[in-house]
C-alpha cells in the first residue's frame, strides 16, 4: 500500500490529471482509501467508501486540485501536515 501511495504521490502533472478523468477517476478514489487505511482515520475511509460508490463530481474537484495544488485534496492531508509542524 506504501509503494502504491509514493507512487501516486511522485506521478508527472500529466498523469495525475489523466487519472482524474471521468470513469477512470476511481483510481483517486482507492489511493484516498489506502491513504486513509495507512493512517487509521476512520472518517477517511467511510468517505472514501462512499466516494467509491458515489463519486459522480468529485474527479471535477481532483483536476482543479491536481492543477492548482499538484495534489488531490483529502482529509490526511492536514493530519499529516499538522504532524510535521509539531515535529
Amino acid at each position: 500500500m506504501d509503494k502504491f501511495i509514493k507512487s501516486m504521490d511522485e506521478m508527472p502533472l500529466w498523469a495525475k490529471i489523466l487519472l482524474a478523468l471521468p470513469v477512470v477517476d476511481i483510481v483517486w478514489n482507492v489511493y484516498r482509501l489506502c491513504k486513509s487505511i495507512k493512517n487509521q482515520y476512520t472518517p477517511g475511509i467511510i468517505v472514501a467508501v462512499l466516494l467509491l460508490v458515489f463519486s459522480t463530481i468529485v474527479w471535477l474537484v481532483d483536476i482543479i486540485t491536481i492543477a492548482v495544488q499538484g495534489k488531490i485534496l483529502w482529509f490526511d492531508d492536514a493530519l499529516t501536515d499538522n504532524k510535521k509542524d509539531e515535529k
